[in-house]
């Protein structure tokens, strides 16, 4: 990942997480576009969305239609590629001799679907190795990373959930990579990533 900041760099011998889901993969994209589609074919999108402006309350999408467009995006989800170059900024982090820890929440809070944890860590596995994302250890959250991060001792998070944000923020610096969701998220600790 690339930040344009001279407060941190990313070039020592540091534990640097990663999250997964709006970092490695952009998953706002994929959620404006899966969604959009789903709006559009279960007739309940009415109006012109400017995808630059557009937020989930404008739709007013509840929290079942969203759990239901995620029932079935997921299948496509979790097989979409990577950022482009995120596997090669984290080997060339691996090798400035940098520790990679992924810290994902993607196993947790799937009762949206009938993928159990256990096979979403496998897929997780799977993905990371098919497109060539190296790690020195992957860490499966569920919710708060928070003690994730102390117990795991990292000296830096990338991460796009403003909440995370917030509360990892108040430990270490966190390097919040930009989102349309995570605009008004500001702080000592936070420092704003855009590629």
């Amino acid at each position: 990942m690339v930040c344009f900041c001279s407060k941190i760099i990313l070039d020592e011998s540091m534990r640097i997480g990663i999250d997964i889901d709006g970092v490695l993969t952009n998953v706002e994209e994929f959620e404006i576009d899966y969604g959009s589609k789903y709006l559009y074919e279960s007739g309940m999108f009415n109006k012109v969305i400017n995808n630059i402006d557009f937020k989930k309350e404008d739709l007013n999408i509840d929290e079942n239609i969203g759990k239901e467009v995620w029932s079935k995006a997921i299948y496509d989800y979790i097989e979409i590629p990577p950022r482009n170059f995120a596997g090669e900024i984290i080997k060339k982090l691996k090798e400035k001799g940098n520790i990679i820890c992924i810290i994902t929440n993607r196993s947790s809070n799937l009762s949206y679907c009938d993928i159990t944890p256990e096979r979403m860590k496998e897929i997780v596995i799977k993905w990371l190795k098919d497109n060539s994302i190296y790690y020195d250890e992957l860490i499966f959250a569920n919710g708060d990373k928070t003690a994730f991060i102390i117990t795991n001792k990292i000296d830096v998070m990338i991460e796009d959930n403003p909440r995370n944000i917030q509360e990892i923020s108040k430990l270490i610096p966190v390097i919040c990579y930009n989102a349309r969701y995570n605009t008004e998220i500001i702080g000592n600790n936070i420092l704003r990533c855009y590629s």
